[in-house]
């Protein structure tokens, strides 16, 4: 079933990149020769923007499947982890700052802020190995940085500075380029690869902490690597795109009931899913007849995800019920 499922999104992804290219509010016809201009469109523009949303969209998904499996609770969501605010905060102290100006420091202030939220988690929950801490200290961290961004904000130098960092913490994919892309790409697949290395730690966590670690799972290295993992997938996802939520949360959800539900095998299927569910979204925000500029890609999101996690919440009303 796994594998069927795993060939089936491939087979949507195949569809979906194509018709992305093609998609726009300038639609190109595959079928009438073609200019310098659209050319220009494909690979200059929204090509970069696909492979973007693919790369980015895995890293979130397999963030959530890893953070749901990790935490044994399918209303985790990475940005729990206080990654994504870090990493956030950051980015908004390179605008405060001017430094955003330079197109790279950008990105190296927002990694750098979710480095730092990765050490501050580890320094509180790192001699502990109880989820309980771990998810405390996470919870902390995201308050803290979220405060601390609204002071920034509050504080900005600039009308135009404001306006720049609220702008960006919509979350988007659009006027990014190949630039973007390698920043991006590296640490997020470093990320899904560390993450695809606790599957079998998470499906040993399934059964309980002392039944984990009967069967040889260290707690401490298993706690190190999904900070790592996730501080990666989503730090790259804010540095280059900005906030972009609810990923990590509704891909699980979806194909949890297409596979045998052990946290291992839902971490590929939910990376290629999350691939698709952003690539998706991100087209829509590009074609939605809006005046003006085209729709943010946090806030479609943010829209979609909301009413997903109430029906969640009433779902787990009526089974306690």
């Amino acid at each position: 079933m796994n594998r069927r499922l795993i060939l089936l999104l491939l087979a949507a992804l195949v569809l979906a990149v194509p018709l992305s290219l093609l998609a726009g509010r300038v639609w190109i016809d595959p079928f009438a020769p073609q200019t310098r201009y659209a050319a220009v469109i494909v690979f200059e523009l929204r090509l970069p923007r696909a492979i973007l949303a693919l790369v980015l969209g895995a890293g979130l998904g397999a963030a959530g499947a890893a953070m749901q499996g990790f935490l044994r609770n399918p209303l985790a969501d990475p940005g729990l982890f206080g990654v994504a605010p870090g990493a956030a905060l950051g980015a908004v102290l390179s605008f405060w700052t001017g430094y955003a100006a330079s197109a790279w420091l950008l990105p190296v202030f927002a990694l750098c802020g979710a480095a730092g939220a990765m050490a501050l988690l580890a320094l509180i929950a790192g001699r502990d190995g109880g989820i309980a801490l771990f998810t405390l200290a996470g919870l902390m961290i995201s308050s803290l940085a979220g405060a601390l961004t609204s002071l920034a904000i509050s504080l900005s130098p600039t009308p135009f500075a404001m306006s720049e960092i609220v702008t960006w913490l919509m979350g988007a994919l659009a006027d990014r380029s190949w630039r973007e892309v390698w920043i991006a790409t590296p640490p997020t697949l470093v990320g899904i690869a560390l993450l695809a290395s606790v599957g079998r730690s998470l499906d040993a966590l399934t059964l309980g902490d002392a039944a984990a670690r009967s069967l040889g799972v260290d707690p401490r290295r298993l706690q190190a690597l999904m900070i790592a993992g996730i501080g990666l997938t989503v730090g790259a996802g804010v540095a280059v795109a900005g906030i972009i939520g609810f990923v990590g949360l509704i891909v699980p959800h979806l194909v949890r009931p297409l596979t045998d539900r052990r946290p291992s095998s839902l971490l590929v299927p939910s990376a290629l899913a999350g691939a698709l569910l952003l690539l998706v979204a991100d087209c829509l925000c590009r074609i939605l007849p809006l005046s003006g500029s085209e729709l943010r890609l946090g806030i479609a999101l943010s829209l979609l995800g909301a009413p997903f996690f109430l029906v969640l919440l009433l779902r787990m009303r009526r089974g306690l019920a």
